[in-house]
């Protein structure tokens, strides 16, 4: 293989780090993606989580014995 001159060698360094920018590029955007749709679960959840908190709150606590409950067996 015959050496490359200089301006050769720099051309083909600067296309493989274009292609390179590019693939980091197209990454960042996926992982962009995935963190607003993480962000969006994230926030369902908690107010789900605060709605259950409520919920159980409205209720009032609820004594029960364990004499009252049956063994499985039964």
């Amino acid at each position: 293989m015959p050496p490359m001159d200089p301006d050769t060698r720099i051309d083909a360094r600067l296309t493989e780090l274009e292609i390179k920018a590019s693939f980091t590029d197209d990454t960042v955007e996926q992982l962009n993606q995935i963190i607003i749709r993480q962000q969006a679960q994230i926030e369902l959840l908690m107010r789900e989580v605060m709605d259950l908190k409520q919920q159980g709150s409205a209720a009032g606590p609820t004594f029960r014995s364990l004499r009252d409950e049956l063994p499985p067996h039964y």
